[in-house]
């Protein structure tokens, strides 16, 4: 008893190391793909539900990609209804586990499949090629995951020899819907254990392949197991924001919607998928087949019903998580979740690259306020200068909680190219935030401008404001870049820009010079100099930015 129970744990756990390896292979061979993913996940509400089903079929787990949407949701990088269009998309993909365990699973012999697919992966990632290595490493854990089947098929007694093993399966039988409510039940503290669905689809598989359930069982399992795969995702969110806990709960709502309207269905609908199956239901050589498309169908009617209904689903979340009487703790953040799940560097690299243009979006905006503030000296603008203290302060937060989530990107196995893109993002940071500090200061220059009455000569305004032109234009130009690979044209663009403003720095602090020749001039012309270098000082790192953009493969 205890060896088989060891047998059927050891078989589990290299299933999932398989499918670790295998998604993490994929994620590096799609890194391309994944991005253009994350950028058109949120175009509209189909556009989410096939982001949702692609991501979970590259990751091999719903509960990891209900987790990086409820990630996603917390760094504000989704709303509330978009994410649901995800969340539906990711009940989807999980189907495609049980189809690859239901055509390959059980009908040939796995070692025949495995092996060759691990002597050939393991020639692969011997080659210099990127795209050839991580395709040989997809391919092996694709070949352990069969090496895990397949010993979780010779693990689990056949009911015919070992009847009194699991009798206890059929006193639950026989009960009507008393039955599907305990195997339902049994599937959502199924995937609670194992902290995977497809696992928990692939234990059920075997279950009904070894005779142990019948048909109608192992459906009401499934169902179960979709359920009990929304607890992830909540758990997940207990530690983020407002937003996150929200969209956890649609994601649960979803789920035990489409349950409800399947506890009335239940048996027309599985009596409906057993017609157009080939092949007895409860014949263990086509149950597979039965419950795979059981699962699939189940999933693509859930959308369909309610698709249309998103509105009140986020109606309905957003009555579950009330607002938090301040939400200055619910500041937007990007974080990680779940280290336990299976790793998915190539979606957080995506996910961390769209926190970094809304932080250089942030020092653009930072910018503008200087300038606003600086150009209108009649004005009272003190909540105004309050609130680009607050900005620079939400950088340095930004900065400290992207530097960390990349850090966590780097341990998992990532592409020589990702690593390389890593330590670029890290050092545009450093770039941002140096930015921010210089824009920072421009404020308090201004603030110390009028508190203490210095006055400058007619058109030293005018002058700040053209010399400011290039620079916000530049900033605009580091945006725009960070969505798109750097070419030589753009490096060249760049160094004109620079040259354009240390040419306008090197004028305008001349003129300063000569003005200083009047000692009653000296400390508003120092204060002068100190805007014109700061302003200067932002052009430089938004050069340095450039550069540091084109060592991205």
């Amino acid at each position: 008893m205890f060896s088989t129970l060891f047998a059927i744990f050891g078989s589990l756990g290299l299933f999932l190391y398989g499918m670790k390896v295998m998604s993490e292979g994929l994620q590096k061979v799609s890194g391309e793909g994944l991005r253009a993913l994350i950028s058109n996940m949120t175009r509209n509400r189909l556009s989410g539900i096939v982001s949702g089903t692609l991501m979970t079929t590259l990751v091999q787990s719903s509960s990891a990609t209900t987790v990086m949407i409820v990630s996603f949701v917390n760094a504000k990088l989704l709303t509330l209804r978009e994410s649901i269009g995800m969340i539906m998309g990711a009940n989807l993909g999980t189907t495609t586990t049980f189809w690859i365990v239901a055509f390959l699973g059980f009908k040939f012999s796995l070692t025949s499949i495995a092996l060759p697919c691990v002597g050939i992966g393991v020639a692969m990632i011997f080659f210099r090629t990127p795209k050839v290595r991580n395709t040989g490493e997809a391919l092996i854990g694709f070949g352990i995951l069969f090496l895990g089947l397949n010993f979780l098929k010779g693990s689990v007694p056949d009911v015919k020899s070992n009847p009194e093993l699991f009798s206890f399966l059929a006193d639950w039988t026989g009960h009507g819907m008393g039955s599907v409510a305990i195997f339902f039940v049994f599937g959502v503290l199924l995937t609670v254990l194992v902290q995977s669905s497809s696992v928990a689809g692939a234990i059920t598989l075997t279950l009904a392949a070894k005779g142990w359930i019948g048909y109608e069982d192992a459906a009401a399992i499934v169902l179960g197991e979709n359920v009990g795969t929304t607890i992830t995702a909540n758990l997940a969110a207990m530690t983020g924001g407002v937003e996150a806990k929200r969209a956890a709960r649609a994601h649960f709502l979803f789920n035990m919607v489409g349950v409800f309207w399947m506890v009335f269905l239940f048996y027309p609908f599985a009596g409906i998928i057993d017609k157009i199956t080939p092949g007895d239901a409860n014949d263990p050589t086509h149950t597979l087949y039965h419950l795979a498309l059981f699962h699939s169908m189940f999933n693509l009617t859930n959308i369909c019903i309610q698709t249309p209904f998103v509105k009140q689903l986020a109606y309905l979340a957003t009555k579950m998580v009330r607002d938090k009487a301040s939400n200055q703790s619910d500041e937007a953040h990007i974080q990680y979740q779940a280290p336990n799940l299976p790793q998915t560097g190539e979606i957080n690299l995506a996910e961390a690259e769209r926190e970094i243009k809304g932080m250089a979006e942030l020092t653009r905006e930072m910018f503008k306020g200087f300038n606003e503030v600086y150009e209108r000296p009649d004005e009272d603008l003190g909540a105004r200068v309050k609130e680009l203290k607050a900005m620079e302060e939400r950088s340095d937060r930004l900065a400290f909680d992207i530097t960390q989530y990349l850090i966590y990107c780097t341990s998992s196995e990532l592409s020589r190219e990702r690593l390389n893109e890593v330590t670029v993002m890290l050092r545009v940071i450093s770039e941002l935030e140096e930015i921010c500090d210089n824009t920072l200061d421009l404020v308090k220059l201004a603030e110390r401008k009028y508190r203490k009455q210095r006055v400058l000569p007619e058109g030293t305004q005018e002058a700040i404001r053209n010399f400011s032109g290039p620079v916000d234009q530049f900033m605009g130009f580091y945006i725009q870049c960070l969505s798109k690979k750097v070419t030589h044209a753009d490096i060249e663009v760049a160094m004109q820009l620079e040259e354009t403003i240390d040419a306008s720095r090197k004028k305008l602090r001349r003129e300063a010079v000569r003005r200083m020749s009047d000692p009653s001039n000296i400390k508003s012309e120092m204060l002068y100099i100190d805007i014109l270098n700061n302003i200067e000082s932002i052009g430089d790192h938004s050069l340095n930015i450039l550069k540091l953009l084109s060592q991205i493969d």
